[in-house]
Formats: structure tokens, sequence, C-alpha cells
């Protein structure tokens, strides 16, 4: 890497978001990680970067996260926005609490960090935003409804960002990834993928490396399906 570039990863303290902050190390990033559980600190501590323990919910630790990373490397090159797991029940036994609690869960834990990265990356001219979504955003399931239901608006937000900020070189894609192996495992859902096993943390984080390097300087606006074939578009 010819300068020393830097990503921040949300929820980054287990599962998918650790194995991105994992992989962009390891690709030669200054690595800052947001967590709840005080996972994400000691992550960021092995990864020599730095961490901060809080919620992707409060604008105020999300501040503590992006100051950080200005202050200790002067720019943000790359945000990678995981989520927590938000409530499930039956569509019409969801309360309006829990309504709210999915908004914040897995749509909002993408909007407030963009906003706050937003002045770092236009003033560098370019950025990368990737979001980790989930394959049911288009082919929603009952089993997911709340992620289901806000991650297809993510997909709706995404495009409507892409058209504001493509000529600020600020790209935005999101991660569709099915059944990874951070998950409970069954035969039942295993034997639902065309591949016939379930997907690695390590290859979620491949397609985030992917999708933060230069290779993808041309993509921005997608959604990208990592899932062994269990969705298709058309």
């Amino acid at each position: 890497m010819a300068a020393e570039k830097v990503a921040l990863v949300t929820a980054g303290g287990s599962g998918m978001g650790a194995g991105a902050a994992r992989r962009l190390a390891a690709d030669g990033f200054r690595v800052a990680i947001l967590s709840s559980s005080g996972k994400g600190e000691a992550l960021a501590a092995e990864l020599g970067g730095f961490g901060v323990t809080g919620s992707n919910t409060s604008n105020d630790d999300l501040k503590r996260l992006v100051d950080g990373a200005l202050a200790k490397w002067g720019r943000i090159d790359v945000l990678v926005n995981s989520a927590g797991h938000g409530p499930r029940a039956a569509i019409t036994e969801i309360t309006d609490e829990q309504w709210h609690l999915g908004l914040d869960t897995y749509l909002l834990n993408v909007i407030r960090p963009t906003r706050l990265v937003m002045a770092a990356m236009q003033a560098q001219k370019g950025g990368a935003i990737i979001n980790i979504s989930t394959a049911w955003a288009f082919e929603p399931s009952a089993m997911f409804p709340t992620s289901a239901v806000f991650r297809a608006g993510l997909a709706a937000f995404t495009k409507i960002f892409t058209d504001t900020h493509a000529a600020d070189n600020i790209r935005m894609n999101n991660v569709l990834p099915g059944w990874i192996d951070s998950l409970p495992q069954t035969d039942a859902r295993r034997d639902s993928v065309p591949l016939k096993r379930y997907g690695k943390v390590e290859e979620i984080a491949a397609t985030v490396s992917f999708l933060a390097s230069d290779g993808a300087a041309y993509i921005t606006g997608q959604n990208i399906r990592v899932d062994g074939g269990l969705t298709r578009s058309v």
C-alpha cells in the first residue's frame, strides 16, 4: 500500500465485523473498531489500532470513534458498518418499540456513522463505505422480519447516497451474506444452499477487502450477494 490508509469498523467485536477488521489490518489498513462488548477494544489493540467500547445507536460513541481516528491518523478511507441482532417475532406481533429497535439496529447503524465520516472523506476526495446487510433484503424471510424490512430500506438509502456522493468519489456498497459460520448451524439451513455449506466469515471479509480496494474503484451503489447461491437476482 503506497500510503497509510485508515478503516473504521462498527459492531466489530465478533463475527463478520471482527473478520472484516482482521482482514483490513492484514491488507495494511490502520483499524479502529467500535463494539459494545469490549471485544472490539481488545481486537483493535491486537491489530495495532484503537477501539471504542460503545454502541452504534449512540452518536456520541460513534463520534468518539471518528474523532479518535482523525486525531490519530488524520484521515478515514473506509467505513465498514456491521450490526448486531434485532428483534424477531411473528410479523404482526412485533411491537412499536421493537420496530424502532430494528430501525436503530439495521438502518440507522449505517446512517449515523456515514454522516460523521462525510466531511473527512469529502476533504480527501474519496472513500469507501461498506455495509454488512443480509441475503434476505430482497427475498424477505419471516425468520428475520425487522432485518429484512430495514435492510430493504438500506438498499434504497444506498442508491440515493450513491447518486448524491459519487461526484465526491465516495462509494457505498452493501454485502449480502447468507448462512455464515458465525451463526448457529443446522442441516436444514445448510441443505437450502446450492453450494451445500455455510459460508465462512473469512469469505465475507474477503469481499469487504475487495470493495475497500482500488480494484473496486468503479463499483458503487451495489448489493452484492455472498450466499452460496441461496438468492439470485434476475
